[in-house]
């Protein structure tokens, strides 16, 4: 008989989830900037907008895991 896989809890929240969902579509209607305050460049690229839904999460206490050190 194999051996049963364990299972994990989500890695990421819900609210995570939403965030990343919001940043997502901000960036569809090109309202969403990088930067401080928003007056930085316009966001082009998916994986920034995934990075800012993350980042906008974390602050509001969701469940995300850290980011990697560089």
């Amino acid at each position: 008989m194999p051996a049963k896989k364990e299972s994990r809890g989500r890695r990421y929240s819900k609210g995570a989830g939403k965030s990343v969902a919001s940043a997502m579509r901000r960036k569809k209607h090109g309202t969403l900037r990088s930067g401080r305050s928003g007056k930085g460049g316009k966001v082009k690229s998916r994986k920034q907008a995934i990075a800012i839904g993350l980042s906008e999460a974390r602050k509001k206490g969701a469940k995300v895991p850290r980011k990697k050190a560089a």
